[in-house]
């Protein structure tokens, strides 16, 4: 094992393999990011390529949530027990042949079920990368490198949508996806690079977790995705239904295992409560809105696919540089607070962007964007850091897996709840103008709840914090001891 500095010195022992350790989860995050909003740009030509009708449109623009978010906790778990980097390699590859399937589809059912598979894939680079910055680094170190991936996630939405249009007009939207093999195929060939890590005990696969998990959360985002065509449709109800019981079964099940998949006992402690809270509002409140806005300024503004793409990197660009710089912050400040801030920050921004009209230019949005984008990048920064010192270094995959689930569960949620709220009064430039004032409101008002609930939290995690918190950490199930170091 290496041995490291005392948790909190500004003087770590740079561990064996670090370079990789941060820039391969760097690289794959940006990837996967541009690869999730690539279609926000291109949905038009990809539709009218595959032949889509409405219905397939919604799944084209949401089937990669549906396998992000039923992987992550798996993918995080499986790699705490296998070898986190063994899991990154594998999801390098599946990335890249899933890619392949989407780049060859002939009509949409192929395509929507490559992105599915495509999220699996993205699921096993995301957990997997931030567990092997928590297990790598320490201290002031991991704090840096947390916020460095952080920062991935504005990187890689800011340009994401940016290349896939620019490829279009260049080729067609299928370049796009070739474009992602060979990205792919370079970080599976680069992850020999990485150090191995995985848990000393092995807590073996939780089948009924695994099949209640992927389960509950499949139906609820497949009821939610086809819920934008009608919500009390008996398919959509009957999935609703299914969601909600298997869930519950979820939660039973995990609640009564000596070695779950899900540790419902990190639920008591308030970090881990910031991380998931945090992520989920995050992915509702301020992914969720920001995916439709492209749309909107095409549609409503008269933008070119292109432009509205740099129009909305204003907000990923600047989420990207305040999430790199949040790592200069003093570390004697509080992660929870500063989410609290990033998140007060984004609700600030999106009210500053009321107002719009079909008639309106696009500058109109310029200081809603900045703010917001400030907000979001402290905010991802933090929800890194959070991710991986919520819970112990052992279950790193579990804490990232955790994050990533509440994080794209609440992303497609909002996506589905902007696009009712934004539809609700027709389809024209001027009804779906007014929509997006009314979604700016109730994001508005998440973000600041949300806010608002990380300030008791962050201080009922300080009053809890431990010198040892981020190197032991007792299991809080029934019936475990606290798991050996991770090696």
């Amino acid at each position: 094992m290496t041995t490291q500095a005392p948790h909190g010195s500004r003087h770590e022992a740079r561990p064996p393999g670090a370079t990789a350790a941060l820039a391969l989860p760097g690289a794959a995050t940006l990837l996967g990011l541009m690869n999730y909003t690539a279609p926000i740009a291109t949905l038009t030509d990809t539709a009218d390529g595959l032949h889509a009708g409405t219905t397939a449109r919604i799944w084209v623009m949401s089937s990669i949530s549906l396998g992000l978010a039923a992987a992550l906790l798996v993918v995080g778990a499986l790699a705490d027990d296998h070898g986190r980097r063994r899991v990154f390699a594998l999801g390098g590859a599946l990335l890249a042949l899933s890619s392949i399937g989407c780049a060859l589809a002939p009509n949409s059912a192929a395509f929507v079920a490559g992105r599915i598979v495509q999220g699996v894939a993205t699921a096993a680079l995301l957990a997997t990368g931030l567990g092997i910055i928590g297990h790598t680094f320490t201290g002031h170190a991991r704090a840096r490198a947390a916020g460095i991936w952080g920062a991935m996630l504005g990187l890689g939405i800011a340009l994401g949508p940016i290349a896939a249009a620019w490829l279009t007009q260049l080729v067609d939207w299928r370049l796009w996806y070739w474009v992602t093999v060979v990205a792919s195929l370079a970080l599976t060939a680069a992850s020999r690079a990485l150090p191995e890590s995985r848990a000393e005990l092995r807590r073996g696969l939780d089948i009924p977790g695994l099949i209640t998990m992927v389960g509950g959360v499949s139906a609820l985002l497949s009821a939610v995705t086809l819920g934008r065509t009608g919500w009390t449709r008996p398919t959509v109800l009957a999935l609703l239904a299914a969601a909600i019981v298997l869930l519950i079964a979820f939660v039973a099940v995990e609640a009564r295992r000596t070695s779950p998949m899900l540790d419902l006992g990190l639920f008591r402690r308030p970090a881990f409560l910031l991380s998931i809270g945090g992520a989920l509002v995050t992915g509702l409140a301020v992914i969720g809105l920001m995916s439709n806005l492209v749309t909107i300024m095409v549609s409503a503004l008269r933008l070119s696919p292109l432009a509205a793409s740099f129009v909305l990197g204003i907000w990923s660009g600047l989420s990207y540089v305040a999430a790199l710089q949040a790592r200069r912050l003093p570390a004697r400040w509080p992660s929870g607070v500063l989410l609290g801030a990033g998140l007060a920050l984004s609700a600030v921004g999106e009210l500053a962007m009321l107002g719009l009209s079909p008639g309106t230019s696009w500058t109109r949005l310029i200081p809603g964007l900045v703010i917001a984008g400030v907000g979001s990048g402290l905010a991802n920064a933090m929800l890194a850091r959070l991710a991986v010192d919520s819970v112990p270094p052992q279950r790193a995959g579990m804490g990232s897996g955790a994050n990533n689930t509440a994080r794209y569960t609440g992303a497609a949620l909002g996506v589905a709840m902007v696009f009712a709220i934004n539809t609700s009064s027709g389809t024209t430039p001027h009804a779906v103008t007014h929509g997006l004032n009314l979604s700016l409101i109730v994001s508005a008002i998440l973000c600041a709840a949300g806010a608002l609930a990380a300030i008791p939290l962050s201080r009922r995690a300080a009053n809890s914090a431990t010198p040892t918190t981020s190197t032991s950490i007792t299991s809080t199930s029934a019936g475990t001891t606290p798991a050996p170091a991770a090696r």
